[in-house]
């Protein structure tokens, strides 16, 4: 046993900690012990919210337990790491200094009449939010990577039959996962598996051949390709280079609607090739022999840059928790609206209350300002124990 006094324990508290063998029957047997005794067994996120409680931790800190346990690629786990240690928390902290300060001239404005604000200091003051307003802007934009590299990317192979989509799969995988013959048809149903492709964690999945078939089981195959077709965060639509294009491939690209594609021109290394298709334009093209593996580290490069994560470099912080993004960027709109009234000339209460609104809205971040009851749906997403 070892014992860890309070307030150096993770969570301020005195706690004890038992270390057993790892069998279950001994696990299970100390744990009954310890509930005869009057223990109770730990909900989820208990720890990491007592930690909250006492001060150990600010609720962006304790939010990052569960990205980093979550993580599915090592640039996940780094990001969650960096906000475990205290880079966002650090980062806002400054922010809300300026919009402190700014709430405290205005304040002062109100309580003493003849500190009544002159226009020049408005304009000042008009300035310094205008700022503060586009370093939040700029956080937030980070959003568009961060939310990939924490919940991952749908990416979905569809085709019609015999294309090569599960040779590409495999080859994607780095490994034979789908059964491929030179039958069409041969997938009868759709085939999930989750790759890493430039630390964004992408789940992979290949789709029966969409075409007309009398086959009941087939035609099962393909309602569900469809399906995952519309789930798709990105399509990669797959075409034979070689035989050119049938009215399967032009219904494939009908029912494609308004979903984002690559198109992805397969068997490159086949004599016949045309890698060129003007009836699908202005989607980006491909090339690649999914058989051999050509092309595939440009395939991947393009399915990154059409879902915008390619613009973040390994150092940089990122917003990847929505809940973050939205008190972002509502932050900015309070401050916006407040900015709006300056300039209008109105008076310090109205301007105040948006501004008042922000400081709110971003101490919900770190959980300053956070109710209970949002704090219960946090930490009902933990792991038990945590």
């Amino acid at each position: 046993m070892t014992y860890m006094r309070s307030p150096n324990s993770f969570t301020g508290e005195d706690m004890l900690e038992i270390s057993c063998h790892g069998s279950p029957v001994v696990v299970r047997r100390i744990i009954d012990l310890v509930l005869k005794e009057g223990g109770q067994l730990a909900g989820a996120g208990e720890f990491s919210l007592r930690a909250l409680s006492h001060g150990k931790l600010d609720l962006s800190q304790a939010e990052a337990i569960r990205d980093l346990i979550n993580a599915q690629t090592e640039a996940a786990a780094r990001q969650a790491v960096r906000q475990l240690n205290g880079e966002l928390s650090n980062k806002l902290q400054p922010l809300k200094q300026i919009l402190i300060e700014v709430i405290v001239r205005l304040e002062s404005a109100v309580e003493f009449v003849e500190d009544d604000l002159p226009a020049l200091q408005s304009k000042e003051l008009a300035a310094k939010l205008r700022s503060l307003a586009l370093e939040l802007d700029q956080m937030a934009a980070t959003f568009d990577v961060g939310h990939w590299l924490r919940s991952g990317a749908k990416v979905t192979i569809a085709g019609r039959p015999n294309v090569g989509k599960s040779s590409l799969f495999n080859s994607l995988l780095r490994r034979d996962r789908a059964i491929v013959t030179h039958f069409p048809g041969t997938t009868r149903d759709t085939l999930s598996e989750t790759i890493n492709i430039r630390g964004i964690p992408v789940s992979l999945t290949d789709t029966a051949g969409v075409r007309k078939t009398p086959d009941e089981i087939e035609t099962i195959g393909i309602e569900r390709a469809q399906m995952a077709i519309a789930d798709a965060d990105l399509v990669l639509f797959v075409v034979d280079g070689t035989s050119g294009l049938t009215e399967d491939d032009h219904l494939i690209f009908r029912k494609l609607g308004a979903s984002k594609f690559l198109l992805v021109v397969n068997k490159l290394d086949q004599p016949g090739f045309a890698s060129r298709y003007p009836q699908f334009e202005p989607a980006k093209s491909v090339s690649v022999s999914a058989l051999r593996g050509d092309g595939l580290e440009e395939l991947c490069e393009a399915a990154i840059d059409e879902l915008g994560a390619n613009n973040f470099e390994a150092g940089d912080l990122l917003v990847t928790d929505a809940r973050h993004y939205d008190l972002l960027c509502k932050s900015s709109e309070q401050i916006g609206e407040a900015i709006c009234l300056l300039e209008r000339e109105a008076t310090e209460e109205l301007v105040l209350v948006g501004l008042n609104n922000a400081l709110t809205l971003l101490g919900a971040i770190t959980g300053e300002t956070t109710s209970n009851d949002i704090l219960s749906q946090i930490f009902a997403t933990f792991c038990i124990g945590k």
